[in-house]
């Protein structure tokens, strides 16, 4: 009875949070537009004063010789202020405008999640509801434990051997001086490989050319650096334009991504054959389509998505949350195909 009331409460104060969000969200969207509305405005008087001052100008240019030299200073000066000012607001426009999409991106989740949770709970009852809730909470429990795991067994473990290292070298000071010298290039040299351990680590968490340049870019240069650490062969093929998705879609696919081909990693290391992985990525009018199939050693699909780990399942939720439809193909010694596909909007780009 406690753990039903825990999970009750658990929901309403995530149902309360989601409205506070959206209400905030909202509030920001007007008063962006606000802001925009006004801003418009003063570029509209900015060109039409730009265009009194390209007419001065003019004017200024036929009489260069006949007139006052403070004259032609003057107009000159105002002509460069009027155009600073319009590069300004141009600029703050801009600004307003990429803040605007952020904002319209994130209502957009907010009510995917919002409707996904009402008709979880209207349709198929409370239980239901709540059940699809703690799934949501058990799936960012296990990114937690996985991060966690990542951070003991890559960063925190190296500098702990750091410390042991450093501490060596500061002994073999007093009795072998060449010998602390060659420890310090092995250390510098194991600090450099930590270095370069935590970008990657760093890129993996949230990759900064997702916001910057998008998905396909993003995966392309991913699919560079797994296949140089890993050796695993991958073939990325987008067959479509490289067009900009709506942000919560793209991090979705690149994630689901990440997951399927480090499993296949993972899970056939010690194949007798060079493990290939072919990544297939379509668009329509209203689909993005992925598939990824491997040369592996195949698995059942009825067990991984039943079992403890939540990598698959968690990635079936997600699609299908979004109104989507994932499916596994694999048999034990045919390799595996993961395809899924999702509904999108274009965004458009400036």
């Amino acid at each position: 009875m406690s753990d039903h009331l825990n999970s009750e409460d658990v929901r309403v104060k995530f149902y309360e949070l989601l409205q506070t969000k959206k209400k905030t969200c909202l509030e920001g969207l007007k008063e962006t537009d606000t802001l925009i509305s006004q801003l418009n405005s003063e570029i509209n008087k900015l060109n039409e004063l730009n265009r009194q001052k390209i007419t001065q100008l003019n004017t200024v240019k036929a009489k260069i010789d006949s007139l006052p030299k403070q004259d032609i200073v003057r107009t000159y000066d105002e002509a460069i202020d009027s155009q600073r000012k319009m590069i300004q607001k141009s600029e703050q426009l801009k600004k307003l405008q990429d803040e605007k999409k952020i904002l319209e991106d994130f209502l957009g989740l907010i009510e995917k999640t919002d409707q996904f949770l009402e008709e979880g709970l209207g349709v198929l009852g409370e239980h239901r509801g709540t059940a699809l809730l703690e799934k949501l909470i058990d799936a960012q429990e296990a990114e937690r434990q996985r991060l966690s795991r990542q951070m003991h067994d890559g960063p925190a473990q190296a500098l702990s051997n750091f410390v042991v290292q450093m501490e060596i070298v500061s002994r073999l000071f007093d009795i072998d001086p060449a010998r602390a010298k060659q420890e310090l290039e092995n250390l510098k040299a194991a600090a450099l490989s930590t270095f370069q351990k935590v970008r990657l680590f760093i890129t993996d968490l949230r990759p900064m050319m997702l916001d910057d340049l998008g998905l396909f870019p993003t995966l392309k240069r991913y699919v560079e650096n797994f296949q140089n650490e890993s050796g695993v062969e991958i073939k990325l093929d987008v067959r479509s334009a490289e067009i900009r998705l709506e942000s919560y879609i793209e991090v979705l696919i690149f994630r689901s991504l990440q997951e399927i081909i480090g499993n296949a990693a993972r899970h056939n290391a010690d194949l007798s054959h060079k493990l290939s992985i072919e990544i297939s990525i379509i668009t329509d009018s209203q689909l993005i389509k992925v598939e990824v199939k491997d040369n592996g050693r195949g698995f059942d699909p009825s067990k991984a998505m039943t079992g403890k780990g939540l990598g698959l399942k968690l990635i079936k939720e997600r699609v299908e949350m979004l109104g989507g439809y994932f499916n596994i193909d694999s048999r034990i010694g045919s390799g595996t195909v993961v395809a899924f596909q999702i509904p999108y909007s274009r965004q458009e780009t400036t």
